[in-house]
């Protein structure tokens, strides 16, 4: 059996303010009851309920999470025995070219029916412009879509995403897996 160190005074200083900036969930917040008072005659105290608020406007609906394709499905489309119905290469694109792209493609990937996608990112050149201090800006696309995917606007289009099989381009790809048009 291992002990347990104690915290530092600087751990600790960090855990409390931690601790201090979070803010619990709705509901787990629960009204106690502060137990009767013993003898006869005693009422028991009733939580307060909280007052129904009908004039709260409704939240926007979330999107749906985003989940990682499983490992059997991956391996089928990396060996070939599930298609890849569509492919899309950001190769030369800018930022703002690749990002309207992406969302053209997943938009009519998703029209048609497509469940599986790959979205060639490129892993870089290095031939960017230089970066302040000399270090050179590499793989942006292979950077951002992966961002990109994650946004509330591609959400409602992508169950999940994960990096291509080395057949398929390996890191400088993604395969993208669609959601069913509603």
């Amino acid at each position: 059996m291992t002990r347990r160190r104690s915290l530092s005074d600087e751990e600790r200083e960090l855990w409390d303010g931690i601790a201090r900036a979070i803010k619990p969930l709705p509901h787990a917040k629960k009204a106690t009851a502060e137990p009767p008072a013993s003898g006869h005659g005693a009422e028991p105290v009733s939580a307060p309920r909280p007052a129904a608020r009908h004039d709260a406007p409704a939240s926007p609906k979330k999107p749906p999470p985003l989940a990682p394709l499983d490992r059997r499905l991956k391996k089928r489309v990396a060996s070939g025995r599930e298609p890849i119905d569509a492919r899309l290469d950001l190769h030369g694109f800018t930022q703002t070219q690749a990002h309207a792209a992406l969302l053209r493609f997943l938009r009519q990937a998703q029209a048609d029916g497509v469940k599986i996608a790959l979205v060639v990112t490129g892993k870089g050149t290095g031939k960017g412009a230089d970066r302040p201090g000399g270090a050179v800006e590499r793989g942006i696309l292979k950077r951002q879509v992966p961002i990109w995917l994650s946004l509330p606007e591609f959400r409602s289009l992508v169950v999940g995403f994960e990096d291509a099989h080395l057949g398929h381009g390996g890191q400088g790809a993604l395969y993208v897996r669609l959601r069913r048009a509603r």
